[in-house]
Protein backbone atom coordinates (compact mmCIF):
# COMPACT_ATOMS: atom_id res chain seq x y z
CA UNK A 1 0.00 0.00 0.00
CA UNK A 2 1.28 3.47 -0.90
CA UNK A 3 0.74 6.40 1.46
CA UNK A 4 1.32 10.11 0.87
CA UNK A 5 2.94 12.12 3.66
CA UNK A 6 0.90 15.11 4.83
CA UNK A 7 4.17 17.08 4.65
CA UNK A 8 4.00 16.82 0.85
CA UNK A 9 1.66 19.81 0.92
CA UNK A 10 2.97 22.75 2.92
CA UNK A 11 0.27 24.44 4.99
CA UNK A 12 -0.23 26.00 8.40
CA UNK A 13 -2.77 23.42 9.54
CA UNK A 14 -3.11 19.67 9.13
CA UNK A 15 -6.68 20.24 7.90
CA UNK A 16 -5.36 22.18 4.90
CA UNK A 17 -2.67 19.60 4.13
CA UNK A 18 -4.94 16.57 4.31
CA UNK A 19 -7.75 18.25 2.36
CA UNK A 20 -5.38 19.23 -0.47
CA UNK A 21 -4.00 15.68 -0.72
CA UNK A 22 -7.44 14.06 -0.47
CA UNK A 23 -8.75 16.28 -3.28
CA UNK A 24 -6.08 14.71 -5.50
CA UNK A 25 -7.87 11.39 -4.80
CA UNK A 26 -5.23 9.91 -2.53
CA UNK A 27 -6.87 7.77 0.13
CA UNK A 28 -3.87 6.78 2.26
CA UNK A 29 -2.25 9.64 4.18
CA UNK A 30 0.59 9.59 6.70
CA UNK A 31 0.21 12.41 9.23
CA UNK A 32 3.59 14.00 9.82
CA UNK A 33 5.23 17.22 11.07
CA UNK A 34 5.23 20.62 9.45
CA UNK A 35 1.93 22.13 10.60
CA UNK A 36 0.98 24.23 13.61
CA UNK A 37 -0.96 23.14 16.67
CA UNK A 38 -4.59 24.19 17.04
CA UNK A 39 -7.27 22.85 19.36
CA UNK A 40 -9.67 21.28 16.86
CA UNK A 41 -7.20 19.31 14.71
CA UNK A 42 -8.50 15.93 15.89
CA UNK A 43 -12.13 16.64 14.95
CA UNK A 44 -10.98 18.00 11.60
CA UNK A 45 -9.05 14.81 10.86
CA UNK A 46 -12.04 12.65 11.76
CA UNK A 47 -14.34 14.78 9.61
CA UNK A 48 -11.99 14.58 6.61
CA UNK A 49 -11.58 10.85 7.14
CA UNK A 50 -15.33 10.38 6.88
CA UNK A 51 -15.75 12.78 3.98
CA UNK A 52 -13.02 11.26 1.78
CA UNK A 53 -12.89 7.70 3.17
CA UNK A 54 -9.26 8.10 4.25
CA UNK A 55 -6.79 5.71 5.85
CA UNK A 56 -4.41 7.38 8.29
CA UNK A 57 -1.18 6.47 10.00
CA UNK A 58 0.78 8.78 12.31
CA UNK A 59 4.48 9.51 11.93
CA UNK A 60 7.14 10.99 14.22
CA UNK A 61 6.44 14.67 15.07
CA UNK A 62 2.64 14.53 15.03
CA UNK A 63 0.39 15.70 16.55
CA UNK A 64 2.27 19.02 16.77
CA UNK A 65 2.98 20.29 20.29
CA UNK A 66 1.76 23.69 21.46
CA UNK A 67 5.39 24.89 21.57
CA UNK A 68 7.77 23.54 18.87
CA UNK A 69 10.81 21.51 19.89
CA UNK A 70 12.99 18.76 18.40
CA UNK A 71 11.78 15.32 19.41
CA UNK A 72 14.69 13.29 20.83
CA UNK A 73 14.07 10.04 22.68
CA UNK A 74 17.79 9.82 23.53
CA UNK A 75 18.08 13.31 25.02
CA UNK A 76 20.00 13.81 28.26
CA UNK A 77 17.99 16.99 28.83
CA UNK A 78 15.11 15.93 31.08
CA UNK A 79 12.63 18.52 29.77
CA UNK A 80 13.20 17.57 26.12
CA UNK A 81 13.25 13.88 27.01
CA UNK A 82 9.89 14.00 28.80
CA UNK A 83 8.34 16.18 26.08
CA UNK A 84 9.52 13.65 23.49
CA UNK A 85 8.02 10.71 25.35
CA UNK A 86 4.74 12.57 25.82
CA UNK A 87 4.54 13.51 22.14
CA UNK A 88 4.99 9.85 21.20
CA UNK A 89 2.29 8.82 23.66
CA UNK A 90 -0.04 11.43 22.17
CA UNK A 91 0.74 10.09 18.68
CA UNK A 92 -0.13 6.56 19.78
CA UNK A 93 -3.40 7.70 21.37
CA UNK A 94 -4.30 9.57 18.18
CA UNK A 95 -3.40 6.52 16.09
CA UNK A 96 -5.89 4.45 18.04
CA UNK A 97 -8.64 7.04 17.55
CA UNK A 98 -7.98 7.33 13.80
CA UNK A 99 -7.56 3.60 13.18
CA UNK A 100 -3.83 3.82 12.43
CA UNK A 101 -1.97 0.56 12.97
CA UNK A 102 1.66 1.75 12.96
CA UNK A 103 3.65 4.64 14.36
CA UNK A 104 7.24 5.38 13.38
CA UNK A 105 9.57 7.71 15.25
CA UNK A 106 13.15 8.79 14.52
CA UNK A 107 16.01 7.17 16.38
CA UNK A 108 17.61 9.47 18.94
CA UNK A 109 20.40 12.05 18.63
CA UNK A 110 23.57 12.67 20.62
CA UNK A 111 22.76 16.39 20.81
CA UNK A 112 19.68 18.56 21.22
CA UNK A 113 19.18 21.24 18.62
CA UNK A 114 16.70 23.95 17.74
CA UNK A 115 13.74 23.61 15.34
CA UNK A 116 15.34 26.13 12.94
CA UNK A 117 18.34 23.77 12.59
CA UNK A 118 16.20 20.81 11.51
CA UNK A 119 17.04 19.82 7.96
CA UNK A 120 19.79 22.43 7.86
CA UNK A 121 23.26 22.98 9.30
CA UNK A 122 23.41 22.07 12.99
CA UNK A 123 25.81 24.27 14.93
CA UNK A 124 28.71 22.45 16.56
CA UNK A 125 28.32 21.41 20.18
CA UNK A 126 29.58 18.64 22.43
CA UNK A 127 28.12 15.20 21.74
CA UNK A 128 26.48 13.22 24.53
CA UNK A 129 28.00 9.94 25.64
CA UNK A 130 26.71 7.36 23.17
CA UNK A 131 26.03 4.69 25.80
CA UNK A 132 24.06 7.14 27.94
CA UNK A 133 22.01 8.17 24.92
CA UNK A 134 21.32 4.54 24.05
CA UNK A 135 20.22 3.87 27.63
CA UNK A 136 17.84 6.84 27.54
CA UNK A 137 16.33 5.67 24.26
CA UNK A 138 15.91 2.16 25.67
CA UNK A 139 13.96 3.44 28.68
CA UNK A 140 11.83 5.73 26.51
CA UNK A 141 11.05 2.90 24.11
CA UNK A 142 9.71 0.74 26.92
CA UNK A 143 7.48 3.57 28.12
CA UNK A 144 5.93 4.30 24.75
CA UNK A 145 5.66 0.55 24.10
CA UNK A 146 3.47 0.29 27.19
CA UNK A 147 1.27 3.03 25.74
CA UNK A 148 0.94 1.18 22.42
CA UNK A 149 0.07 -2.03 24.28
CA UNK A 150 0.04 -4.10 21.08
CA UNK A 151 -2.71 -2.01 19.44
CA UNK A 152 -0.24 0.09 17.45
CA UNK A 153 2.96 -1.38 15.98
CA UNK A 154 5.97 0.79 16.73
CA UNK A 155 8.86 1.49 14.34
CA UNK A 156 12.18 3.31 14.60
CA UNK A 157 13.22 5.36 11.56
CA UNK A 158 16.84 5.75 10.46
CA UNK A 159 18.29 9.25 10.79
CA UNK A 160 19.94 11.30 8.05
CA UNK A 161 23.57 12.39 8.51
CA UNK A 162 24.08 15.14 5.92
CA UNK A 163 27.32 16.15 4.25
CA UNK A 164 27.14 19.57 5.94
CA UNK A 165 26.76 18.07 9.40
CA UNK A 166 29.53 15.55 8.71
CA UNK A 167 31.86 18.47 8.01
CA UNK A 168 30.71 20.46 11.04
CA UNK A 169 31.25 17.50 13.37
CA UNK A 170 34.46 16.30 11.69
CA UNK A 171 32.87 13.04 10.56
CA UNK A 172 31.56 12.17 14.03
CA UNK A 173 28.03 10.86 13.64
CA UNK A 174 25.67 12.70 15.98
CA UNK A 175 22.77 10.34 15.31
CA UNK A 176 21.73 6.88 16.39
CA UNK A 177 20.73 4.47 13.61
CA UNK A 178 21.78 6.05 10.34
CA UNK A 179 23.19 2.92 8.65
CA UNK A 180 23.18 -0.88 8.96
CA UNK A 181 25.80 -0.87 11.72
CA UNK A 182 23.68 1.65 13.62
CA UNK A 183 20.72 -0.67 13.23
CA UNK A 184 22.69 -3.54 14.77
CA UNK A 185 23.89 -1.29 17.60
CA UNK A 186 20.35 -0.20 18.52
CA UNK A 187 18.97 -3.72 18.07
CA UNK A 188 21.30 -4.94 20.81
CA UNK A 189 19.54 -2.57 23.21
CA UNK A 190 15.94 -2.50 21.98
CA UNK A 191 13.57 -4.87 20.22
CA UNK A 192 12.11 -2.67 17.48
CA UNK A 193 10.72 -2.69 13.95
CA UNK A 194 12.63 -0.73 11.33
CA UNK A 195 11.12 2.11 9.32
CA UNK A 196 13.62 2.48 6.49
CA UNK A 197 13.87 5.89 4.86
CA UNK A 198 15.82 5.21 1.68
CA UNK A 199 16.48 8.90 1.02
CA UNK A 200 17.97 9.27 4.52
CA UNK A 201 20.11 6.19 3.94
CA UNK A 202 21.37 7.52 0.59
CA UNK A 203 22.69 10.68 2.27
CA UNK A 204 24.02 8.98 5.41
CA UNK A 205 25.86 6.31 3.43
CA UNK A 206 27.62 9.01 1.43
CA UNK A 207 28.61 10.95 4.56
CA UNK A 208 29.86 7.77 6.24
CA UNK A 209 31.71 6.68 3.07
CA UNK A 210 29.56 3.57 2.65
CA UNK A 211 27.96 2.11 -0.47
CA UNK A 212 24.29 3.08 -0.49
CA UNK A 213 23.04 0.14 -2.55
CA UNK A 214 24.88 -2.37 -0.34
CA UNK A 215 23.45 -0.75 2.79
CA UNK A 216 19.95 -0.80 1.31
CA UNK A 217 20.22 -4.48 0.39
CA UNK A 218 21.10 -5.30 4.00
CA UNK A 219 18.31 -3.23 5.50
CA UNK A 220 15.34 -3.71 3.16
CA UNK A 221 14.79 -7.37 4.14
CA UNK A 222 14.48 -6.20 7.76
CA UNK A 223 11.39 -4.04 7.20
CA UNK A 224 7.88 -3.84 5.77
CA UNK A 225 7.68 -0.04 6.01
CA UNK A 226 9.68 2.28 3.73
CA UNK A 227 9.81 6.03 3.04
CA UNK A 228 10.80 7.17 -0.44
CA UNK A 229 11.91 10.42 -2.09
CA UNK A 230 15.11 11.41 -3.86
CA UNK A 231 18.09 13.73 -3.33
CA UNK A 232 21.62 14.55 -4.49
CA UNK A 233 23.24 12.18 -1.97
CA UNK A 234 24.50 15.07 0.16
CA UNK A 235 21.33 16.47 1.73
CA UNK A 236 17.80 15.24 2.34
CA UNK A 237 15.93 17.23 -0.32
CA UNK A 238 12.64 15.28 -0.67
CA UNK A 239 12.73 15.44 -4.45
CA UNK A 240 10.43 13.58 -6.82
CA UNK A 241 11.19 10.04 -7.99
CA UNK A 242 12.59 9.25 -11.42
CA UNK A 243 12.56 5.91 -13.26
CA UNK A 244 16.37 5.78 -13.26
CA UNK A 245 16.73 6.60 -9.55
CA UNK A 246 18.87 4.24 -7.46
CA UNK A 247 16.27 4.80 -4.73
CA UNK A 248 13.69 3.16 -6.96
CA UNK A 249 15.98 0.34 -8.07
CA UNK A 250 16.63 -0.62 -4.44
CA UNK A 251 12.98 -1.58 -4.06
CA UNK A 252 13.51 -4.76 -6.06
CA UNK A 253 14.11 -6.38 -2.67
CA UNK A 254 10.95 -5.05 -1.05
CA UNK A 255 7.93 -7.33 -0.50
CA UNK A 256 5.25 -4.92 -1.65
CA UNK A 257 2.38 -7.30 -0.96
CA UNK A 258 2.90 -7.11 2.80
CA UNK A 259 4.55 -3.69 2.99
CA UNK A 260 3.80 -0.01 3.19
CA UNK A 261 5.55 2.65 1.13
CA UNK A 262 5.26 6.35 1.95
CA UNK A 263 6.01 9.09 -0.58
CA UNK A 264 7.73 12.09 1.05
CA UNK A 265 8.14 14.40 -1.94
CA UNK A 266 8.02 18.03 -0.80
CA UNK A 267 7.26 19.57 -4.17
CA UNK A 268 4.16 20.46 -6.15
CA UNK A 269 1.34 17.94 -5.69
CA UNK A 270 1.45 17.19 -9.41
CA UNK A 271 5.04 15.97 -8.89
CA UNK A 272 3.84 13.94 -5.91
CA UNK A 273 1.25 12.39 -8.22
CA UNK A 274 3.96 11.72 -10.81
CA UNK A 275 6.11 10.02 -8.16
CA UNK A 276 3.13 7.94 -7.08
CA UNK A 277 2.51 6.76 -10.65
CA UNK A 278 6.21 5.98 -11.22
CA UNK A 279 6.34 4.00 -7.98
CA UNK A 280 3.11 2.18 -8.75
CA UNK A 281 4.24 1.27 -12.29
CA UNK A 282 7.68 0.19 -11.11
CA UNK A 283 6.27 -2.11 -8.46
CA UNK A 284 3.78 -3.54 -10.95
CA UNK A 285 6.64 -4.29 -13.37
CA UNK A 286 8.83 -6.08 -10.81
CA UNK A 287 5.86 -8.18 -9.70
CA UNK A 288 5.46 -9.62 -13.22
Amino acid sequence: MIYISSACFKAKTIKESVAAIAKKRFKNIELSGGTNYYTDYENDLLSLQEQYDLNYQVHNYFPPPTKPFILNLASLNNDIYQQSIQLCKNAIKLSKKLGGKRYGVHAGFLIDFKPKEAGAKINHRKLADRNEALARFTDAWKEIGDEADGDVTLYVENNVFSSTNAKTFSGNNLFLLSDYQGYLELKEQVNFNLLLDLAHLKVSANSLKLDFVSEAKKMLPLTNYVHVSDNDGFHDQNKKLEYDSNILNCLKGFDFQDGTLVIEVYEDLELVKSSFEILQNYLRDIDK
